[in-house]
């Protein structure tokens, strides 16, 4: 199949442009395809040859102006259209289509629960000629009608308000011009919950078998869109552009959600069936906010090519969680819940679960700027590769940068004018620029340059002393910024001192001030009167994207007092760094597990808690620490978790104790405890175990041998659904015996009929440390059979193979050295070369971290 290159899409819109698309879908044809015709008007600007594509199963007649054409012309994914006189065409295109098992096109789903099948499109980036024939580039927007057949029973959803016109027949309201990637169905009998807001209809839809807990969320759910929706409102110029705004969660879905107009999609994880912590529910409020964000900046302005793809997902994770925050307040107007803030300051929950994946991402070799050259993104394939931790959490902090430096008022005029100006048509970096420039006196062009379009993460490093000439009101303290790097930054600079008084937790640091400061700034060191604070904190408020390093007696302070921090953010800012200086050798990871140990039981913040715990559980225990050392850090975090689960006895905190009884289930290296609460049916003290529970404890008796298939098949038994099924394939993966090995990497690698979500399951099993020598065999094996995969299936399953399949816990050299040698392959997909590049880089940190000496 061609990919689509940034020439030919700029060449092929020179030529044409598109008016409408009349489709039909007729899903009622079988298991395997569905039918889809296409009528598409478009004009000429000058004679000229270009093409169309589509990706059918069976293409059964094509024709332009009313004159057949030959099915047999179509060139993989590209039907040639020559010939074309300037004027008025209409294209008509019949096909059958086949359905999809990996998430792209449209995805078939049979809910295993109680057998009903769910249908459901999901376009992004090139995947709309999987379903109907289009002129498939974002910068040719177009009206689109669209009927469906269905089933008799089911709903059918779209952009648009739909409308059923018969039995089983639909009608979708034509949309404003918007682009192909865009457009969305689902049909299925979906359950569905429904209201009115500002004078649109708002709808969540679920599978069946989610139905209650749907229900037990509803209220909530569509309190935050209509806090968001009404938010933005003030925010925004522009009204709400479409007809109505619809919310389906869908089943294995490949990503967070996407913004379709009037109808986004999410993955059904977030229709909760087992029990959350308040974080948990805070990420689901994030992307609700982070999808309506894009009905303006996406979808009413869209990108002109994908090299711009960042300014959708980066302007929507922003407002995400800033427009989150605001409309949450209690004094917010239509705050969710009247009197209290339900997310009293979601930047602390992306300080520490979004930056780092940022930070990430840009210390590998396949980092990018923000905003990369065009000529860095030459086709769709390479576009596809630039959705990380770049494109949404730096570009998020840029913004945010962005608006400490610019200020809000400025910022959203401008916004406002990027809107007004391109409202249903397209835009540009340099537009989005241009129209920043427009509202302020400040150069936001050099902005831009020193921001978007550098890579590399700087390092601001504090060096407090004693002032070179004393003042004359007595002691005073001198303080210089180190920026390794060449941005410009607008930060927070806090103080701390020791306190008398005592607090729960070790020590107290009592604030002292705060003040501002642009680096680089005057050369000369910053003079402040008193007498040197304990603790000197750069970046508070977490402002900017930079590595923070504090001085030497600051860190000493923090690493003791660090929970007696009275900020959460502040706190945030603190764990990161930390997290920093493990990944870069800098601090001991052991180091880390003890002020963990230390902090933990005190931390009032949820996020800080999951955070840390994930870090040192996923990071540190797995990779960081030697196999030698690994014990003693799994029998730390063990500890720590028994001491919250101690702590949170009296019921008052149960997020706080979900999270430890979930990483104490992780860390376990004893089947006692877990046999007890599995067959007991509950955690001693509470909570009982809900599926979710039961599958993680299963998995890992599963991984400790302690667990056998028997156990398994009757835990599937009393959960048959598909995250039973999922928790299944997880925990078979996971068993230590050559038969149990075989079967899965059989599954995932010989045998193309796992959808996306059981392929990550099993993946997700197999490889368990402490498994060497059953696992060593299958590291050389991982490359050629992933290659393999990857070209039979897609990008998809090729970044499922290269995320969750990988031979991590291999982390010797000769695994680095086979993985290397692997990358000259020809034949890997730019998808998986991208992911193992990360992978193996990831690798070689950890192989250094393990041989560091500190």
């Amino acid at each position: 199949m061609s990919v689509l290159t940034r020439d030919e899409a700029q060449t092929r819109a020179q030529i044409i442009d598109v008016e409408r698309y009349t489709i039909a879908l007729d899903l009622t044809t079988g298991e395997e395809t569905f039918d889809s015709r296409a009528a598409i008007r478009f004009t000429a600007h000058a004679a000229g040859d270009t093409f169309v594509e589509i990706k059918p199963a069976t293409l059964r007649s094509i024709a332009l102006d009313g004159q057949p054409l030959d099915p047999a012309l179509l060139d993989g994914n590209r039907y040639p259209l020559t010939g074309l006189t300037p004027g008025p065409h209409e294209l008509h295109v019949d096909a059958a289509m086949s359905y999809s098992r990996t998430g792209e096109g449209m995805h078939r789903f049979t809910d295993p629960a109680d057998g009903e099948t769910y249908l459901y499109t999901q376009l992004f980036l090139e995947d709309v000629q999987r379903v109907f024939a289009a002129f498939d580039q974002p910068d040719l927007k177009s009206v689109f009608a669209i009927d469906v057949t269905a089933p008799t029973g089911w709903t059918v959803l779209g952009n648009g308000v739909a409308t059923r016109t018969g039995d089983g027949r639909w009608t979708i309201a034509p949309t404003p011009l918007i682009s192909t990637y865009l457009v969305a169905v689902a049909a299925g009998p979906w359950h569905s919950v429904t209201t009115e807001h500002a004078g649109l209809p708002f709808g969540l839809h679920c599978r069946r078998s989610l139905a209650p807990y749907l229900d037990a969320d509803a209220d909530e759910i569509l309190g935050i869109t209509r806090a968001c929706f009404d938010r933005y409102h003030e925010k925004f110029d522009e009204p709400y552009p479409f007809d109505s705004y619809d919310q389906a969660f869908v089943p294995e879905f490949n990503a967070g959600a996407m913004e379709n107009p009037g109808l986004v999609t999410f993955r059904d994880e977030y229709v909760f069936r087992s029990a959350v912590t308040d974080t948990e529910r805070q990420s689901r409020a994030v992307t609700i906010a982070h999808e309506m964000a894009h009905m303006w900046f996406g979808d009413l302005v869209t990108l002109s090519w994908w090299d711009d793809i960042w300014l959708n997902e980066s302007f929507a994770e922003y407002m995400g969680y800033q427009t989150l925050t605001e409309a949450t307040l209690p004094q917010a107007p239509n705050s969710v819940r009247a009197g209290e803030t339900l997310f009293p300051d979601t930047w602390v929950d992306f300080g520490v679960a979004r930056k780092g994946w940022g930070y990430d991402a840009d210390q590998r070799p396949s980092t990018h700027p923000v905003a990369p050259d065009p000529e860095a993104v030459p086709d769709t394939a390479s576009a596809l590769l630039n959705f990380d931790g770049i494109s949404y959490a730096k570009g998020a902090s840029a913004l945010r940068q962005l608006v400490a430096w610019l200020g809000e008022k400025d910022f959203l005029a401008g916004i406002n004018t990027h809107f007004a100006r391109h409202k249903f048509a397209n835009a540009t970096l340099a537009d989005f620029i241009d129209n920043l420039a427009s509202a302020t006196d400040r150069d936001v062009h050099a902005w831009a340059e020193q921001w978007l379009r550098t890579t590399g993460v700087d390092t601001l490093t504090a060096d407090v002393h004693e002032p070179t000439a004393p003042t004359e009101a007595g002691q005073s303290w001198a303080l210089a910024v180190d920026r390794d790097g060449s941005r410009p930054h607008r930060i927070t600079v806090s103080t701390f001192d020791h306190a008398l008084n005592t607090q729960a937790g070790p020590g107290h640091l009592a604030p002292r001030d705060r003040f501002a400061l642009d680096i680089p700034g005057d050369s000369t060191p910053l003079v402040r009167p008193g007498r040197r604070p304990a603790l000197v904190v750069l970046n508070d408020g977490d402002l900017t994207y930079a590595k923070i390093r504090l001085d030497a007696a600051s860190w000493d302070t923090a690493l003791t007092h660090l929970s007696a921090i009275p900020d959460a953010l502040t706190r945030a800012v603190i764990w990161n760094a930390a997290r920093d200086m493990v990944r870069d050798g800098e601090l001991d990871p052991a180091r880390y597990l003890t002020a963990a140990r230390t902090h933990l039981p005190y931390e009032s913040d949820l996020a800080l808690v999951q955070g840390v715990l994930s870090f040192a559980d996923g990071q540190i225990a797995a990779r960081y620490a030697t196999p030698e050392a690994r014990p003693a850090a799994l029998a730390t975090l063990t500890s720590l978790c028994r001491d919250l689960i101690r702590r949170t006895e009296d019921g008052s905190h149960p997020g706080l104790r979900l999270t430890a009884v979930r990483h104490f289930i992780d860390a376990a290296t004893q089947p006692d405890t877990l046999q007890s609460w599995l067959t007991e049916g509950t955690v001693h003290g509470g909570p009982e175990l809900d599926p979710e529970l039961r599958w993680r404890i299963l998995t890992r008796l599963a991984a400790l041998g302690a667990t056998d298939e028997a156990a398994i098949a009757a835990e599937l038994a009393a959960d048959p659904s598909a995250t039973g099924r999922e928790g299944a394939a997880r925990c078979r993966a996971a068993l230590p015996t050559p038969e149990a090995k075989a079967a899965a990497w059989h599954a995932m690698f010989g045998d193309d009929t796992l959808s996306n979500y059981l392929f990550t399951a099993t993946a997700q099993g197999f490889w368990q440390p402490g498994q060497d020598e059953l696992l060593a065999a299958y590291v050389d094996r991982f490359y050629p059979d992933a290659t393999a995969l990857a070209a039979r299936r897609g990008p998809a399953i090729a970044e499922a193979a290269g995320r969750h399949a990988f031979p991590a816990y291999a982390i010797d050299p000769e695994s680095l050295a086979t993985g290397t040698r692997a990358l000259k392959d020809p034949a890997l997909t730019p998808a998986l070369h991208r992911k193992l590049v990360d992978q193996l880089d990831d690798l070689r940190r950890a192989l250094t971290v393990r041989t560091t000496e500190h």
